[in-house]
């Protein structure tokens, strides 16, 4: 029988009435008449031409045929139930916490998370800006992306490998069309060098790019990369920039890359309690991540 042709106020009539064994019950249930109940099921048995009740003195007992039925239609509603008391007490919205490296969620995420946004309009992902590490007590988040240059795992957490880093010098198009000439790598000692919270980083690029002794020793400190590539942008200087978290800049020429040489410097990790028991938010806000970064790194 198709779909469409489904006698459903007859069947639940039959359902109330064989689970309780009582045309009167069952009408008190639903809101009918006795009458009405009556006239549902004999419908039903023209139906189907199959008796589903045996009608005694008083009382009414199920035939071979109304119990096999009765016993579908009963684990049928029983899941229909089940299924619409989970899509009522679910929240229409979710809120998602994920804490995030400064760095990586001023370059990266915050450009990108409107596609994610796009793809799950019922997902609100509060993002904790934060470059300490979460212990994830108290529901502080079920997410987090965490920036390190030596480790690749932390107690009581699991971690995925995102990305690797990579520094490269980086600057705007005004300061590189003002500034002195930058034909070498030696050259960016004209300019003014912003540093990230320390000055180790551009005497390991200026090595690998083959300038030796550089005096780097000068320029801007600023506490977290972000603030140092914000900089860049406004004409201040020169930073080491990452080729995938500052790509957005890149592409809209806000900055540009003067040479190829790229340093490899750390990592950035997705990290959780248990990627296994990850809610179902949680689990679309990591699959999509992932495959986003996968499709960056490899354009």
């Amino acid at each position: 029988m198709k779909r469409g042709r489904l006698p459903l106020t007859a069947l639940r009539s039959f359902e109330a009435a064989g689970r309780l064994s009582s045309f009167s019950r069952a009408a008190e249930e639903l809101f009918v008449s006795q009458a009405a109940i009556s006239r549902q099921i004999r419908a039903l048995e023209t139906l189907i031409d199959q008796q589903l009740f045996e009608r005694l003195h008083r009382r009414v007992e199920l035939t071979d045929a109304g119990r096999r039925l009765l016993d579908q239609l009963i684990r049928s509603f029983d899941d229909i139930d089940q299924r619409l008391s989970e899509i009522m007490s679910a929240p229409a919205q979710h809120l998602l916490k994920v804490s995030v490296e400064p760095f990586f969620a001023a370059g990266w995420l915050l450009p990108h998370l409107v596609q994610f946004r796009a793809k799950r309009p019922d997902i609100d992902v509060l993002v904790d800006v934060n470059g300490r590490l979460v212990e994830f007590r108290s529901r502080e988040a079920e997410l987090a992306i965490r920036f390190s240059a030596a480790n690749t795992s932390w107690p009581r957490v699991q971690a995925q490998h995102l990305i690797d880093g990579t520094h490269t010098p980086l600057l705007s198009r005004a300061l590189l069309a003002s500034g002195p000439e930058l034909r070498r790598p030696a050259d960016l000692l004209n300019y003014t060098l912003l540093h990230d919270d320390n000055r180790n980083a551009w005497p390991l690029w200026f090595k690998a790019a083959g300038v030796t002794n550089p005096p780097t020793g000068r320029g801007p400190l600023f506490p977290d990369g972000a603030l140092g590539v914000q900089a860049a942008i406004l004409g201040h200087g020169v930073v080491l920039g990452d080729l995938v978290v500052n790509s957005q800049d890149l592409r809209s020429k806000r900055l540009v890359k003067p040479f190829t040489v790229a340093v490899r410097y750390g990592a950035y990790w997705l990290v959780a309690p248990d990627f296994a028991n990850l809610s179902e938010p949680a689990r679309a806000f990591a699959d999509w991540l992932c495959q986003e970064i996968k499709t960056e790194d490899g354009a």
